[in-house]
């Protein structure tokens, strides 16, 4: 699911994934060499609620070095935000209104508290994700703070970009899960772990921690919790474990994972090059549109 869909624009000609490490870059129209600029220690510094972009100027000579500058026309493009800028959540709900109005204030209501800044001024989007027999509804959501919407769109639009389609990393890594049952994604950037736990397409918990030093023992005391609560709730084992970000050192101690789980686990694949954790959002969303 979109973050935000904020305009229904035809296709980007550009896709970009930012992170603390970096700028990644493709052109649409070549999604087999994709890009990659550094950037330096503190120039984007990703959060919830504080400013992320802390040198707009250094995202944007890195964007001019990706892709130079066009003269007057306006490219699209689509952004790949860092997980831990938003959040998403699974809301179940005994009816769900139809009009639109009342669904964003239903949703504003229900995540009001479980957000770390305002929700009334945030952009909000989601998805019907299922519904029952009995009416009961199961709805996707994914809020982020509007002003850093804004943030991250800024340095584009100075560079000649209509960034018209937001979303974050690992929502649009999905792209790249082929799953019809029970699994889990996990997603190592720098200090931050994101876990999704997927029924087929359907997401059924969204995790997204920072962690002290982000080590193995660190990751073991969220999967460990996070797997209880699939056999629990879902009354099975996840068929697989997905990763992304994992260094070597970290991807060889997974072993035991197999072993004490019971999963296949595996790194995430894509045919436009490896994922990692800077552009594991940018590989799902080529993915999402190439034929």
């Amino acid at each position: 699911m979109w973050l935000a869909n904020l305009l229904k624009d035809p296709p980007p000609t550009h896709v970009f994934e930012l992170s603390e490490a970096g700028l990644a870059c493709a052109d649409v129209a070549a999604p087999g060499r994709s890009q990659f600029a550094p950037l330096d220690p503190g120039a984007l510094q990703v959060s919830p609620v504080h400013e992320n972009i802390q040198q707009p100027h250094a995202i944007l000579d890195r964007l001019h070095g990706l892709v130079p500058p066009n003269g007057q026309r306006k490219r699209r493009a689509a952004l790949i935000l860092p997980d831990y800028c938003a959040r998403v959540a699974v809301l179940d709900f005994d009816a769900f209104p139809a009009q639109p109005h009342e669904q964003m204030a239903l949703l504003r209501f229900r995540m009001k508290k479980s957000v770390p800044f305002d929700i009334d001024s945030a952009i909000v989007s989601h998805s019907l994700q299922a519904r029952g027999a009995d009416g009961k509804v199961e709805i996707l959501a994914a809020v982020m703070a509007a002003d850093l919407v804004t943030q991250y769109e800024a340095p584009f639009r100075a560079a000649g970009f209509h960034p018209g389609f937001v979303t974050t990393s690992s929502q649009a890594a999905l792209n790249l899960i082929d799953s019809d049952g029970v699994s889990m994604f996990v997603k190592l950037s720098r200090r931050v772990l994101s876990v999704l736990v997927l029924d087929g397409r359907a997401i059924k918990l969204a995790r997204c921690i920072e962690m002290d030093e982000g080590g193995m023992e660190e990751i073991d005391s969220v999967l460990h919790p996070t797997l209880a609560y699939v056999e629990d709730e879902l009354n099975t084992r996840p068929e697989r474990v997905w990763l992304a970000g994992f260094s070597p050192e970290i991807a060889a101690m997974t072993d035991r994972w197999r072993e004490d789980w019971g999963v296949a686990v595996e790194p995430l694949a894509s045919r436009f090059g490896e994922p990692n954790s800077m552009n594991t959002g940018l590989l799902g969303y080529l993915e999402s549109i190439a034929g």
